[in-house]
């Protein structure tokens, strides 16, 4: 996710958030780099292709310092879940902004579109799973890796293939026989080339 630094373990934050209620200003900024990953992951959902990615950035690291200035270490709950909900609600303040010149904002009201041209309300990016979102963060991070590696290992066909098998396009896994289907191939011949694929990554990968 674009050069941002890997979120802190949580003994790492909990040793930064000890030293930043103390008044560690170096453990503040530590905090706040190393949860950017998390701005611009909830920033990506608000996103709807009339708002530009850095302002959407700027305005949820916003968010993020509210969030770790009035984080309560006293409960039980890890900083990036607080300030995942800090950010959201900076964000969604910058969005009931613009949208001032009508009367209220309900859930349903459109807020734009997606890249694929799908009408986007409110409720669709407010509305997720809980998650452990600093293990979504990081899963994240690992697939943009392994992306990197497959890019330059494998061929075209195989990368495709690979991606659609193990969902990494963000979508369903897609069995053989899927994948047959699109190429227009046999599913034994898409079981070879994933085969020689994960020998060519497993290899890579090794070295």
């Amino acid at each position: 996710m674009q050069s941002f630094p890997e979120p802190l373990s949580a003994k790492e934050e909990r040793d930064c958030i000890t030293r930043c209620k103390a008044g560690d200003s170096e453990a503040r900024d530590c905090l706040i780099i190393r949860n950017l990953r998390l701005v611009a992951y909830i920033a990506r959902k608000y996103n709807a292709g009339d708002k530009d990615m850095d302002d959407l950035i700027s305005i949820g690291t916003i968010g993020l310092i509210k969030g770790i200035d009035s984080f309560d270490d006293s409960k039980n709950i890890r900083l990036a879940t607080y300030a995942a909900r800090c950010i959201e609600n900076e964000l969604l303040m910058m969005m009931r902004s613009d949208k001032k010149s009508s009367k209220d904002m309900y859930l349903y009201d459109s807020i734009g579109s997606d890249k694929e041209g799908n009408e986007i309300n409110l409720l669709d990016i407010i509305e997720y799973e809980d998650e452990d979102i600093v293990e979504r963060i990081t899963m994240d991070g690992y697939i943009e890796k392994l992306d990197m590696v497959m890019k330059k290992t494998l061929t075209d066909r195989e990368y495709d293939i690979i991606r659609l098998r193990y969902g990494l396009d963000g979508d369903n896994e897609k069995t053989q026989r899927e994948i047959a289907d699109k190429y227009g191939i046999s599913r034994s011949y898409v079981s070879r080339i994933e085969k020689t694929a994960l020998n060519k990554l497993k290899v890579r990968l090794n070295n």
